[in-house]
């Protein structure tokens, strides 16, 4: 198992490279970037400037558009100029953005604890609370208990996560005001005591907290129920209670640990919530993360920026597999990974 995850450390880095090069190649070649939008100023202004004479309206100059190119990486085939982006990566540098003129390294490093705060509470609540709440649906089948349960859950999934954040900005947080509009802390944040802070961090993030949860609730609740009726009902358990084990020891001994496999899988694959979030949630909050930040820098075709985001959301997702896979050895000791 150690050369499995070994193997699997390794493969990290030609992944990274495969899809950010494929990323790299579609920006040079998909229309309307930063080089034609800077172009089309750059014309629009000559001609409203160029006077009256024979000069109105004319092109730019053959330099300027090469020096243009230069400027944003374009005078090089595509190839070389990823060459020299992964060169600079490997160095610790992302780039410059085009638009903000930035470093985009710092605006990505600005965003993390804003993005790590909301993805962390989203993952650490939707565990905590669906995985009871699934256990106790599966041995309380079809009561009331379930079917109440299975009505909140369902009705919250039905509601799309920015619909929800819209209502919640206009009754608690502006009509009610028992919410702050928007916003990751106060402004006297860096004033307040370490309980303040946390108070100040959790009232500003209740109702964005509420839109992230609202979706897969239904969807990790109903897995661990699903998972955990398909082992009550296997053979191993029904011969386990005809030796006289008690059901509760049925369920929380032998039927459990099975039922988790398919729930550490999902835990992998949800890991890319700590960076990308929901960019129509942070965009209701006014919630400055690297979901709105991929976004807008994708409006904007803001290509280093889109490239920084790509390449730290591909690290998550690679290694949030490779937590899923470490999970599911930890939950199953049939698995062995060679």
């Amino acid at each position: 198992m150690r050369d499995y995850f070994l193997r699997r450390l390794l493969l990290i880095p030609p992944t990274l490279i495969g899809v950010t090069m494929i990323v790299f190649a579609i920006t040079r070649f998909v229309p309307g970037g930063p080089f034609e939008r800077m172009l089309m100023t750059a014309q629009m202004a000559a001609q409203e400037g160029g006077g009256g004479g024979a000069n109105r309206g004319a092109a730019l100059s053959e330099e300027q558009i090469e020096n243009m190119k230069a400027y944003f990486g374009l005078d090089k085939p595509w190839y070389v100029a990823y060459a020299g982006w992964l060169g600079k990566v490997v160095q610790g540098d992302l780039g410059t953005s085009n638009i903000y003129n930035d470093s985009v390294w710092s605006m990505i490093k600005e965003r993390l604890p804003v993005s790590f705060f909301y993805g962390g509470m989203t993952l650490l609540i939707t565990y905590a609370v669906c995985i009871p709440l699934g256990v106790v649906k599966a041995i309380k089948h079809m009561t009331f208990i379930d079917n109440a349960t299975s009505v909140v859950i369902f009705s919250g999934y039905a509601i799309p996560g920015y619909v929800l954040g819209s209502l919640l900005v206009v009754y608690p947080a502006a009509r009610w005001g028992w919410f702050p509009i928007s916003g990751f802390h106060s402004f006297d944040f860096e004033y307040m005591t370490t309980w303040e802070k946390i108070v100040d961090l959790f009232h500003h993030g209740a109702l964005p907290l509420t839109c992230y949860l609202i979706g897969s609730f239904a969807f990790v609740t109903l897995l661990m129920k699903n998972h955990l009726l398909e082992n009550l009902a296997a053979d191993y358990v029904r011969t386990a209670v005809a030796k006289g084990v008690s059901f509760k020891s049925a369920v929380f001994k032998h039927a459990l640990r099975n039922s988790l496999i398919p729930i550490a899988t999902n835990f992998g694959q949800s890991f890319t919530i700590f960076v990308t979030g929901s960019f129509l949630i942070e965009t209701i909050f006014d919630i400055d993360g690297l979901g709105l930040l991929g976004y807008s820098s994708t409006l904007e075709r803001d290509y280093p920026i889109v490239m920084g985001v790509l390449l730290i959301s591909s690290i998550f997702m690679l290694v949030g597999n490779l937590v899923g896979d470490a999970l599911v050895a930890l939950a199953d000791p049939r698995v062995r990974f060679k």
